[in-house]
């Protein structure tokens, strides 16, 4: 091995050791490494340079930025309060339609913000039905997880994923490309949930009283770095009929753009964000304030990583030694097999560092069985979110496990079947879509 082949493994033990114990703020560790491997000459500066300014960053900075002034605008919160009123006039039912709305907002807006705002709302409409919180808050987490799975924009996994794609040669993918597998994930998920979640609930071990002030406790710190401070989201907010309306306008704009590729998603979401900031819809401070560089530089450090990875050889090695352990396997074996692999790395690391360590891995693969990379890359984007098994796998989890009251032993009792019934099903969806 090359001298910089040494200190890029060195540096990607490292990272994933300190994420394992996770004792370090994620972002913290990526940078660390990136800086690093800049130091030792494993990266160059200008390649550094290229991954602050990716279009996955640029797309996500932007999409945070609007995903704000629309929660800055009163329009989450107004949405909220029609959802409490419809749950108490139905009962159960309305709690059911308002996880759907949370599923259905999240293939667009950052998942985060919609269940620290909804998860209070669950659990007190619960509470005055007479009904556990507890069966609807975990449903709730894991329904937004689903629902981000939906477009390439629901979350900064499936962005990455196509930036890391982009990197090593496969066409990127349109915002709309991967929803046919998306919502078929999302509604096996969601029906698994509904039909057969609730005695698995029942079986907790852990009653009492729920802290009312919980949801602004600080979580564990567990992928700190994709959960942030969820206080930024937390206030309510009076509804501004003209910038709700003008913040809409504009997010349904940029999305519009970048479904029918008259611009990329990077390009629109930038413009749109600019745009709202000189019509005054959000300040330029607000602006800042909603950017969550936490997660921005979570990604950025990895990517740097990757580039490494990619330019020493290691990827290439690693794909090597992969693809002649799966010598002559079908191309659907070797799809359930890297989506499994995934699947248990997402439980362990963040999504980040699966995206990147994942995807090259991904394409040479299908390179070396001689079909289509696209298959393989979309069970990376889906398996890179969709963890269930553990409160930590997700930053939404984190935050029903706090305001639930779940044991640990709750989340792999529903989790681990909702990663069985997910992962059969993408097996299913992605072939017929995305054929080899």
């Amino acid at each position: 091995m090359t001298g910089d082949q040494l200190i890029t493994l060195a540096v990607l033990a490292a990272v994933v050791a300190a994420l394992v114990w996770d004792k370090v703020r994620a972002d913290v560790v990526a940078l660390v490494g990136a800086a690093v491997l800049l130091i030792s000459g494993a990266v160059r500066p200008i390649e550094v340079q290229g991954a602050f300014a990716s279009p996955a960053i640029i797309a996500l900075a932007s999409l945070f930025v609007i995903a704000y002034a629309m929660e800055l605008s009163g329009l989450l919160d107004a949405a909220i309060r029609r959802g409490v009123a419809l749950c108490q006039r139905i009962g159960a039912a309305g709690l059911w339609l308002l996880i759907g709305l949370c599923g259905a907002a999240s293939a667009f807006l950052n998942n985060t913000p919609i269940v620290v705002m909804s998860a209070p709302v669950v659990r007190d409409v619960a509470q005055r039905l007479g009904l556990s919180p507890k069966r609807y808050l975990m449903p709730l987490s894991y329904v937004a997880v689903l629902g981000g799975c939906i477009t390439l924009i629901g979350t900064s996994t499936n962005l990455l994923v196509n930036d890391m794609a982009s990197v090593a040669g496969q066409p990127r993918f349109g915002i709309f490309e991967i929803a046919p597998v998306g919502l078929a994930i999302a509604l096996a998920g969601a029906a698994y949930l509904f039909f057969l979640s609730g005695p698995l609930i029942a079986k907790s071990d852990r009653e009492g009283a729920v802290d009312a002030e919980a949801l602004h406790s600080h979580a564990p710190d567990v992928h700190h770095a994709q959960l942030g401070s969820p206080d930024l989201f937390s206030e309510g907010h009076a509804l501004v009929p003209w910038k709700a309306a003008l913040s809409v306008t504009v997010f349904a704009a940029v999305i519009a753009l970048a479904a029918f590729s008259v611009a990329p998603i990077a390009a629109a979401a930038f413009a749109g964000a600019v745009l709202l900031i000189i019509l005054r819809v959000i300040t330029a401070d607000q602006a800042y304030q909603g950017l969550r560089p936490e997660i921005l530089m979570l990604i950025a450090g990895m990517v740097v990583l990757g580039i490494a990875l990619e330019e020493t050889g290691l990827a290439g090695d690693a794909t090597r030694t992969l693809v002649g352990s799966l010598d002559g396997l079908q191309p659907l074996w070797a799809l359930i097999l890297l989506y499994g692999a995934t699947l248990l790395l997402t439980e362990l690391l963040s999504n980040a560092t699966v995206a990147v360590l994942v995807t090259p891995m991904a394409v040479a693969l299908a390179e070396a069985l001689g079909v289509s990379p696209r298959p393989f890359i979309v069970a990376v984007m889906m398996a890179g979110s969709a963890a269930f098994a553990t409160p930590f796998g997700y930053q939404t989890n984190v935050l029903v496990y706090q305001i639930g009251g779940y044991s640990y032993m709750d989340f792999i009792r529903v989790g681990l079947p909702l990663n069985l019934v997910t992962w059969a099903t993408a097996v299913i969806a992605i072939p017929y879509f995305f054929p080899f």
